[in-house]
């Protein structure tokens, strides 16, 4: 029993000294996100425990609402849909038009669940226009995408489990409207080594620390034209797939 006591206080002495490393570093480079006990806020830089914040956000649709509140974007909560397969959500917002700092998604009318609205909010201001800028010369002003709610399993089979679309948890990102006039669409230009597909791989990688799941045309020929973005619940215990 003594060296078993002695094998539990230098676990616990080692956690309480790497959480305290852990506050120091965050604290000296002024990014709360970076530690697992700060709030939420989606102003804040993209830090090593923003990701998991999101997902967690699933368990606490309040906590959600108000992230998206104190950060601007405008949005309505939906009412809960049930369907008698056994699909359907009760954690839904739609943005309004403009709703994420002026970027719309169309068609109009995206309702997602709440913590994949702040997943891709945060995507926008941090990940997708800087990279556009950089590497387009051009504003982002919509995003194109394929829905979100659909009551099917995944791949739509009969059988198996449902797909996070099955909840609303879940976009499918088709492309993106530039405002010189331009459009990328992940169909037409994922591929080669132009700016258009290094843009759409920037935009993959970046939404790789922000959502559960990032699922692209390198996945398979499934996603050959689509971006997936999900909030599957392993992400809060920091499990994501990024393909």
């Amino acid at each position: 029993m003594g060296a078993l006591r002695r094998i539990v206080g230098t676990v616990v002495i080692g956690a309480l000294i790497a959480a305290l490393l852990l506050a120091i570093w965050a604290m000296l480079r002024s990014r709360p996100q970076d530690l697992p006990w700060t709030p939420l806020d989606l102003g804040q830089p993209i830090g090593l425990f923003t990701g998991r914040k999101l997902t967690a956000l699933g368990s606490d649709l309040p906590a959600c609402r108000a992230a998206l509140e104190r950060a601007g974007v405008r949005h309505t909560l939906l009412p809960a849909r049930r369907e008698a397969q056994g699909c359907g959500y009760d954690n839904v917002v739609r943005f309004a038009a403009g709703g994420s700092r002026g970027l719309d998604f169309r068609p109009a009318g995206l309702a997602i669940a709440c913590p994949v609205g702040a997943a891709l909010a945060i995507w926008e201001w941090d990940v997708v226009q800087p990279a556009a800028r950089e590497l387009l010369g051009s504003r982002v002003v919509a995003v194109d995408h394929f829905g979100s709610y659909s009551c099917r399993r995944i791949y739509g089979r009969d059988t198996g489990n449902w797909s996070e679309h099955a909840t609303a948890n879940a976009v499918d990102v088709a492309g993106f409207r530039l405002a010189d006039g331009r459009r990328i669409t992940v169909v037409n230009d994922w591929r080669g080594q132009g700016p258009e597909a290094r843009f759409l791989r920037a935009v993959r990688d970046g939404a790789c620390r922000l959502f559960a799941t990032t699922l692209s045309p390198d996945y398979n020929a499934a996603h050959r034209d689509h971006l997936h973005l999900d909030q599957a619940e392993r992400g809060a215990m920091g499990w994501r797939a990024c393909r």
